[in-house]
């Protein structure tokens, strides 16, 4: 799995350099046309997180794999991507055009009464394609131009108006069913593992005493994707030949390992980091996948 993108790798890959105002504004906000982006790099798109959200109104043919899905959009489409996900996408023709924006989940805090991963185009296993007629494709093309208008403004108050906009179209979307049938697994195993394990190296490195490995077993990692449980151990086994807990227990035993060589916090404080609820059941845990205790693999 790649490394998660940064907004600042974004704008290095895009632009060779970075806007001046980048960190500045809460939560940072920026708006491009699609086609000058792509003018401007040749670079191929990998298959990564990005730390930042974004939403695009792509016209054209192009194939976008997001988590466990390959999407095959050929006209207009309102497309939502949120950074707990990986995607990439393919042109299928050089004739596209559009706009996205980018933006870091602060933008929204001061406004939102809820978690932003909460809306359903930007929930884990929701369907983040909305299909656009003509006048859909003009209503939303119109609020990007306003963006693009008032990012380069000077009003004091921009970033009201362009959470607005953003905000509208977030509502707009919401009035239109996602695409259902644009969906397609050419090679959902190998999305679907590789969505899993983004989510299990995202809880680590345990960092502090007071972290903890909450996502132990297979149907936590189930629910997070919104796949049933069986679904997702039948993806992870055809794809490594290892079952969803090989995964899991393995990577618990190397951050045990980790923990016990490089910090001096006691065998019950790991314990508690890596979700054992007793010292005892940690012990056991590690001396039957490394045939050593915890306390002598320490001094070792």
């Amino acid at each position: 799995m790649a490394e998660t993108e940064t907004l600042q790798e974004f704008y290095q890959q895009k632009f060779n350099c970075l806007p001046e105002n980048t960190g500045q504004e809460a939560g940072h906000f920026n708006v491009f046309k699609t086609e000058k982006t792509k003018a401007i790099t040749t670079k191929a798109i990998k298959y990564s997180r990005r730390d930042f959200y974004k939403i695009s109104l792509f016209r054209g043919r192009t194939i976008y794999h997001y988590a466990d899905k390959s999407i095959e959009v050929d006209g207009s489409a309102l497309i939502f991507f949120n950074p707990q996900v990986p995607y990439t996408f393919e042109y299928l023709s050089d004739e596209s055009s559009g706009f996205f924006c980018i933006f870091k989940e602060p933008f929204f805090t001061e406004t939102l009464r809820s978690n932003i991963n909460e809306l359903p185009m930007f929930a884990i296993g929701s369907k983040p394609v909305y299909i656009l007629n003509t006048d859909q494709d003009a209503y939303i093309s119109s609020l990007f131009e306003k963006a693009l208008v008032e990012i380069n403004s000077d009003y004091r108050f921009k970033y009201d108006l362009l959470r607005n906009y953003v905000m509208e179209m977030i509502h707009y979307a919401m009035k239109i069913e996602p695409s259902e049938t644009l969906y397609k697994h050419p090679d959902a195993n190998s999305r679907i593992t590789a969505v899993f394990t983004e989510l299990l190296e995202r809880q680590f490195p345990i960092e502090s005493p007071n972290q903890r490995f909450d996502m132990r077993s297979p149907k936590d990692f189930a629910n997070q994707l919104a796949v049933h449980v069986n679904h997702l151990n039948r993806a992870i086994r055809h794809t490594t030949g290892k079952t969803t807990t090989d995964h899991i227990f393995e990577r618990i035993t190397s951050e045990a390992k980790a923990l016990l060589k490089h910090t001096n916090w006691n065998i019950a404080e790991i314990s508690y980091c890596l979700g054992f609820e007793e010292p005892t059941h940690f012990n056991n845990f590690f001396k039957k996948h490394t045939q050593t205790t915890p306390s002598a693999y320490r001094i070792v």
